[in-house]
């Protein structure tokens, strides 16, 4: 099997859900109440911040990729 990187976005997003999912599950036979007011913004912030850190990361990733060899102040010896 080809490896391939990790999504980190993809990931959060999943169990990010995954938890809602199993959040509202478990509150209907007990009769818990789940806010929606609340979840659903929550689960939005989550998302931007995390899109935010895998942005952030993309543009670290792509700024040591660019750099020619050499440039850190090292000759490659």
């Amino acid at each position: 099997m080809r490896k391939h990187r990790l999504d980190l976005f993809s990931l959060i997003a999943g169990g990010l859900f995954t938890v809602i999912a199993v959040l509202y599950l478990m509150a209907s036979p007990g009769g818990l109440s789940v806010n929606g007011r609340i979840v659903i913004p929550v689960t939005f912030i989550v998302l931007g911040v995390a899109g935010l850190a895998g942005a952030v990361a993309a543009m670290s990733r792509r700024g040591r990729e660019t750099q020619p060899p050499g440039a850190d102040g090292q000759d490659g010896r």
